[in-house]
């Protein structure tokens, strides 16, 4: 995984509100696709459910799962598709180079988010947004790439705090206006032979440990058998020796035994929810101090290694346990093998062919109060519940209010 955190103080970026270039670029998306990312066909369903809502006025806001990097370009297929540029709130390490990439982000319609803490004028900016109706207003509520094509990870509470607010005010308004978040599955399919696509990674991956490779072995052995070196060579560094345990009992405790101290030290102990909640709490507490600059080299040192260890967290936890089996779909084998070349090497290959389907759930209301007496947000369980639905659904499964389809 590349590291996204940075020690320069933050500048917010705003949102682009021409339509000549978001037009542009969307003419430009199924090369852009087939080049750097190996998309060679895209599939949208439940366009109707999404043109619904904008025709009404209502304020949109777009809540897909995060499998892959590419997710932010696949939903520019959306917009292409219903024929309404969208807003998208995008982490600010992608605006950071200041190079052409930045420029062409902002100009299809993203604007920064600093995640490392409460970035207030990104969350008043999506909240006018979804306010004003412009157009619709894009949220990946994981929070970060998963590159888990079929499993969801929790929420972050964000989201929802953002639409609720945007409610809030609409209901305010004469006549009054609704807010929807409509979740949108992605489903990517790899269209070309997995074996062969792996086979170069898993050869590369083998001779950097040292060992002969091994191409006649079955691909899920050598995963194994990679997954356990690479977690053992960790254990040996952060804990004197390798564990004696299973995989995924192994990745909990090391998790644990690197986020601990980090908690006990930065937040008071607090290790609440998921390991990319818990890694942005620590993140939020050490950065400050490196951005105002005024440390000595040994403290900035040692912060930028708990920084390290919070990124290596943070890794260990987008290896779900189980997630791999003898029954296991072939995308999640490439998906895996992906993981680890991003998390040796900083980078992915790109593979192909693949296909992806873009699936418009129905839409959710929102209320602007929230339920005080129940356990959880009900609104981020709507959402969950949306995503799950569609991600469990048989890619070929329609139903027939999902016949309208857009194909590349």
């Amino acid at each position: 995984m590349s590291d996204v955190v940075s020690d320069k103080p933050y500048h917010f970026v705003p949102p682009y509100h021409g339509r000549w270039w978001p037009k542009f670029f969307q003419a430009c998306l199924p090369s852009y696709l087939g080049r750097a990312w190996g998309i060679t066909h895209v599939e949208c369903r439940g366009l109707d459910r999404l043109r619904g809502s904008i025709a009404a006025g209502h304020g949109v806001l777009l809540a897909p799962n995060h499998p892959r990097g590419a997710d932010p370009f696949v939903i520019g297929w959306l917009s292409r598709a219903v024929g309404q540029p969208f807003f998208c709130m995008a982490s600010w390490h992608l605006f950071m180079d200041g190079g052409l990439q930045a420029w062409a982000l902002r100009r299809m319609g993203a604007f920064s988010i600093f995640r490392e803490g409460m970035d207030r004028t990104a969350v008043n900016t999506a909240i006018e947004i979804l306010v004003a109706a412009e157009r619709p207003l894009v949220i990946f509520p994981e929070g970060t790439v998963s590159r888990a094509n079929d499993r969801l990870n929790p929420l972050m509470e964000g989201t929802a705090l953002i639409a609720r607010s945007a409610a809030k005010r609409r209901a305010k308004t004469s006549p009054p206006g609704e807010v929807l978040i409509h979740p949108v599955a992605l489903r990517y399919r790899y269209r070309g032979d997995v074996r062969r696509a792996i086979e170069p990674v898993l050869e590369e991956i083998e001779r950097r440990l040292t060992w002969r490779t091994q191409p006649d072995a079955a691909p899920l052995n050598r995963i194994e058998k990679i997954a356990d070196a690479l977690l053992g060579l960790k254990e040996l560094e952060y804990m004197g020796q390798p564990q004696q345990a299973g995989l995924g009992e192994r990745q909990t405790r090391l998790i644990e035994h690197i986020l601990q101290p980090l908690e006990a030290e930065w937040v008071k102990g607090e290790a609440s929810g998921h390991v990319v909640a818990r890694v942005k709490r620590v993140r939020g507490a050490i950065l400050p101090g490196l951005i105002k600059g005024d440390l000595d080299d040994n403290e900035i040192a040692r912060r930028w290694r708990q920084l390290g260890d919070c990124t290596l967290a943070q890794q260990l936890g987008w290896y779900p346990p189980g997630y791999l089996n003898a029954d296991s779909p072939s995308d999640r084998i490439l998906e895996t093998v992906e993981r680890f070349e991003e998390d040796l090497s900083g980078h992915v290959r790109t593979h192909r062919p693949f296909s992806v389907l873009i699936d418009v759930g129905e839409p959710i209301a929102v209320a602007a109060e929230r339920d005080r007496h129940a356990a959880t947000d009900p609104l981020l369980e709507s959402i969950e519940h949306g995503l799950k639905a569609m991600l469990e659904r048989p890619a070929g499964e329609t139903t027939a209010q999902e016949q309208n389809l857009v194909t590349a």
